[in-house]
């Protein structure tokens, strides 16, 4: 499966990448669609994966070298096991097809669509 290395130092889309098999967590109240290499978010936001970069619609971009995923804004997240660790102090940690971020929020996937509360 393609990676989707994001961090929640992209708060402008509020996603983060929990696993490579391309869960995400994002933004409480949001639905994410994945079509193709593109993720499109209910509030209007996008990103698109090419190679080991992934560009979002505000012009950030962030960049997964291993383990550890470097964002355009200087910030960086790294997963060990099944949590992502970023460097904001933040936390998100995926358990079957749920995410659930350090901020109380929680992601759940179905198919090609993610919904958070």
């Amino acid at each position: 499966m393609k990676k989707l290395a994001l961090s929640i130092a992209i708060l402008a889309l509020a996603i983060s990448s929990v696993h490579a098999e391309q869960y995400l967590h994002g933004k409480s109240g949001t639905s994410y669609r994945d079509i193709g290499s593109t993720t499109h978010g209910s509030d209007g936001t996008s990103q698109r994966q090419i190679g080991n970069t992934t560009y979002n619609s505000n012009g950030s971009s962030s960049r997964q070298i291993g383990n550890t995923t470097y964002n355009s804004n200087g910030s960086s997240s790294r997963q060990i096991g099944n949590t992502l660790y970023n460097s904001d102090g933040s936390t998100v940690r995926k358990i079957g097809n749920t995410t659930y971020g350090s901020d109380g929020t929680t992601c759940r996937k179905i198919g090609n669509s993610t919904y958070c509360d």
